[in-house]
């Protein structure tokens, strides 16, 4: 996956593009969740991570592309909001079965560390990515 690439789809899992018809912004990261049809798709996970990794570089930069970021704050922000906070739609609504609560927690969680230390500055993938290659480990 090249650059280019990788931004398109991150502005589909944060329901960002322009194209609303998109199949990835329907069944995105996301618009899995809204409207929530039981599933958690984990292939929108591996496909975030794999999008961190090939904006690692850019994350790492002085200058940031502020797009990029709003659409991973989007990410994070909104799924907690939809799915990990209690009096969140998903949760308050019974929606979710407690496993797949924890699930949308974890990946969250990695997504947003992944992130968050990568932001710190160049050279961190190794650490950025360690959570998620324990958890590839795991399952």
């Amino acid at each position: 996956m090249d650059r280019e690439h990788a931004v398109f789809l991150l502005k589909c899992h944060a329901f960002a593009h322009d194209d609303l018809e998109h199949p990835k912004m329907q069944r995105g990261f996301l618009g899995m969740l809204r409207p929530f049809n039981g599933e958690l798709v984990e292939e929108n996970f591996h496909e975030l991570m794999q999008i961190i990794e090939v904006l690692a570089d850019d994350l790492g930069k002085p200058a940031l592309d502020r797009e990029i970021i709003a659409c991973f704050w989007s990410i994070c922000q909104l799924a907690r909001a939809w799915a990990v906070y209690p009096e969140g739609m998903l949760r308050r609504n019974g929606l979710l079965t407690p496993d797949q609560e924890e699930t949308i927690e974890e990946w969250i969680d990695m997504i947003s560390y992944a992130v968050m230390v990568l932001l710190e500055g160049e050279g961190q993938l190794e650490e950025a990515l360690w959570g998620y290659r324990e958890y590839m480990k795991r399952t």
